[in-house]
């Protein structure tokens, strides 16, 4: 599942690629992905709506609309976003001069199951009576896990899954001494569960959470009680550190994720345990271990991490 890092980096290039753009236009083949309401009214909706601005919450995507609307995205375990520019009706794709290589073409990328058409410049529209439109935002979601919700954007933050979030792991908000008081309200837990409840703290993953262990020093089943405060600080800070990091590589491609170019991110080159057991550590030339926490994964080394 992309991880904050990744959802962040799709932010960033869809406020650079859409904002100011106009949705003209929506089309999908999987629509139960289309929830709280019918999908012809969500169609309707959505028309002629202005796209203000994009952000996220943990892993969370909101694009607020014009009209006092918002559309919140889940990528789930295998979305991602891509952005493609068109020049006309036969939908042949523009050579973007920033991007080396078209990705829009490889496998991973083809799985497109909801397409925003988008325009930059609505006159167009209303001057011509056939259907046009600059670029589209396309959902490619190999196992249709993604989910696509309109909302009043003075009550989208209210929804159920949305309200129980923590704080957000790069949030201003997330200072020294919240991190104290979350570790306060698990102490009896270990750390690497910590770490993955979003409940808590917002936006980190199994792949951040086992990096980010592995920079402050730290043994994922390490119960929080038993952590020193000189281990509390090291990990608070590698959060920030690791997490932005992530997101100037452009996060990490470990399975499906892809940038709105369609193009992988970089943090996978740069891993230091996640999905290296039976490798040796970058540090001590120790072999990195793999253990089970949470139902999940999480990888370490034995003599850096105590």
């Amino acid at each position: 599942m992309p991880e904050l890092p990744e959802v962040q980096t799709i932010v960033d290039d869809l406020n650079k690629k859409i904002k100011g753009d106009t949705i003209v236009g929506f089309w999908s083949d999987w629509k139960k992905a289309i929830k709280n309401e019918s999908f012809s009214h969500f169609q309707k909706e959505i028309n002629r709506r202005k796209i203000l601005k994009i952000y996220r919450r943990g892993k969370n995507i909101f694009l607020d609309l014009s009209g006092s609307k918002t559309l919140y995205i889940h990528l789930k375990m295998t979305g991602h976003l891509l952005v493609k520019p068109r020049v006309n009706l036969k939908l042949k794709i523009k050579k973007d001069s920033n991007q080396e290589k078209n990705y829009f073409n490889e496998k991973v990328n083809q799985y497109i199951h909801h397409i925003f058409y988008l325009v930059k410049d609505l006159s167009i529209i209303k001057k011509n009576k056939v259907k046009v439109f600059d670029k589209t935002l396309e959902f490619s979601d190999l196992r249709k896990f993604g989910k696509i919700v309109l909302g009043d954007t003075d009550k989208i933050q209210e929804l159920a899954e949305i309200k129980k979030l923590g704080v957000d792991a790069l949030s201003s908000e997330f200072t020294k001494e919240r991190w104290r008081e979350i570790l306060r309200r698990r102490k009896n837990k270990s750390i690497g569960l910590v770490l993955m409840e979003q409940e808590l703290l917002a936006g980190i993953g199994n792949i951040y959470r086992s990096e980010i262990l592995f920079e402050a020093g730290v043994h994922p089943k390490r119960k929080i009680e038993k952590l020193t405060e000189l281990e509390k600080d090291k990990i608070f800070f590698q959060i920030g550190k690791v997490l932005r990091k992530a997101i100037k590589l452009r996060g990490t491609s470990d399975s499906d994720y892809r940038d709105t170019n369609g193009a992988p991110g970089g943090f996978q080159k740069v891993l230091k345990v996640y999905r290296r057991d039976g490798k040796k550590c970058k540090k001590c030339d120790t072999i990195i271990k793999r253990i089970k926490l949470g139902q999940r994964s999480a990888f370490y080394c034995p003599v850096c991490q105590k």
